[in-house]
Order: C-alpha cells, then structure tokens, then sequence
C-alpha cells in the first residue's frame, strides 16, 4: 500500500514519541493521509477507531501501552518498510439504538461490545430477544453483552464468553454472572443477526448499557445489530495478525 503521507497521533503519554516520528518520517493532516500511526494502548485504539471510523483510512497501531492485543510492537526502525508489508483486517461495529425513561433514544457504535449492567445492588431482569423472537423471558443476572470476534477476548472472555476466530462469522452473546436460569452463559449468533434487550422493572432495578464502556444509565430496551455499511481497516505485521493472535488466546495458560 502507498504510505506516503503519515498521520502520527498519540496518547498523552507518547506525544514525544510522536514528535520524533513525525521528524523522521514527515507528518500529514489525518484527512489526507494514507495511513494513521497510533501511539499508545488498546484504549487509545479504540478511541482512535471511534472517531476515524467514517473516514475508512486504514490504522497501524504501536504498543505504547500495558496490553497492546490491538497493537503491534513499537519499532521507531523501518517503518515506511512495515507499513508497505502490513496485513489489512476489516471490522465492523455493532450499533446500538437504546431507549430511556423518559429521555431521547441514544444511537452509539461498538468496536468491541455492548454490555448492559445492574446500576443497584439489585439484580437486573432482562427479557432476550433474537430476530424478533423472544429466546429467555427472563434472565436474572449483573449484566448481559453482546461481542464480535475482535472483542471476544477483553470483556467478553473474562465473563467466560468463547473467543471468536474473525473469520467465525458469529457475535457472542453473554451473561454476566447469571443467577437465573443458572446453567445459561450464552449463545453463538449469526453476524446478521438483531439482539433486543428489555429491561424488566426498570425503574425498580435500573440497567445502564455501555457500547465499549461509555455508559448510557436508565435503559429501558436496547437494539444491537452489526453495521455492516461501515468498514474500519487496522494494520498488523504479517506474522503477528489479529487473526494470529486471536488464535493464539485460545491457548494461553
């Protein structure tokens, strides 16, 4: 791919880094780049795919973070070289539509998920419904979420979700320490499918959803679906590929 014009940004802490990119390599205004280089952690990538999205220009992370799953190794050396070599990988977002008491409807997008959680220390009662058929009249539980494969290994693998291969085809849907039926954890669905969430009781046992953690309180139902019009590109070294190391989670101690 042409990597001609860089756009380097950074987390507050790796703005130096930044500089020093920019210096040795030229630094080009984000909407006429051919490729954003992003400095920091996973949470700086999120953020950076959340408000970049609808410009479709691809994005080759460095790990200047904790984790960095999201991220490849940070190498000042041969970058123009590693961003000519760099294997594409394509996702989608899941959009949420939810509505509150008494307020407007709220419409975000998830790269990772959409969780809805208790607000009380009461449990929340949630009804589940896929396609328009209702599969759980009743779940009662912490919380619920919905993950594609590049977020099944983060929120969704610690509430005990599957880790999903990109390439699965499928979104996971997981409850989050369920107390009721008790022997539910969740199900596999179809990319196309559409996930509505009604909170039972709501004002009783009020439930907040967050679209990768930015929370929306008092949800009285949510719509999810994959958004499948809106494709974000992220970069990876070739023999270390999102795919790879989605692969890789599966086997780790």
């Amino acid at each position: 791919m042409a990597v001609e014009r860089i756009a380097f940004l950074a987390a507050d802490h790796a703005r130096d880094t930044a500089r020093d990119l920019a210096r040795r390599y030229g630094e080009h205004p984000v909407e006429g780049s051919d490729v954003i280089v992003a400095l920091g952690g996973d949470g700086f990538m999120l953020d950076t795919l959340h408000r970049y999205m609808q410009l479709g220009i691809p994005i080759f992370g460095m790990n200047r973070g904790t984790v960095g799953f999201l991220m490849n190794a940070f190498q000042e050396d041969r970058l123009a070289e590693r961003l000519r070599r760099a294997t594409p990988t394509t996702l989608s977002p899941l959009r949420m539509k939810a509505s509150r008491l008494g307020e407007a409807e709220v419409e975000l997008l998830a790269i990772n998920e959409v969780s809805l959680h208790r607000q009380t220390g009461q449990a929340s009662k949630i009804r589940v419904s896929i396609d328009g058929r209702v599969r759980l009249d009743e779940i009662i539980c912490d919380g619920i979420l919905v993950a594609t494969p590049a977020g099944s290994s983060a929120y969704n693998h610690s509430a005990h979700g599957p880790i999903l291969p990109l390439s699965a085809g499928v979104l996971a849907l997981t409850a989050i320490s369920p107390f009721r039926p008790r022997r539910w954890r969740g199900a596999l669905l179809p990319r196309e499918a559409r996930v509505r969430f009604d909170v039972l009781d709501p004002e009783k046992r009020p439930v907040s959803a967050s679209p990768d953690a930015r929370e929306t309180r008092d949800v009285v139902s949510v719509e999810i679906r994959e958004d499948r019009e809106i494709e974000m590109r992220l970069l990876f070294d070739p023999e270390r590929n999102l795919e790879e190391r989605i692969l890789n989670e599966q086997f780790r101690p």
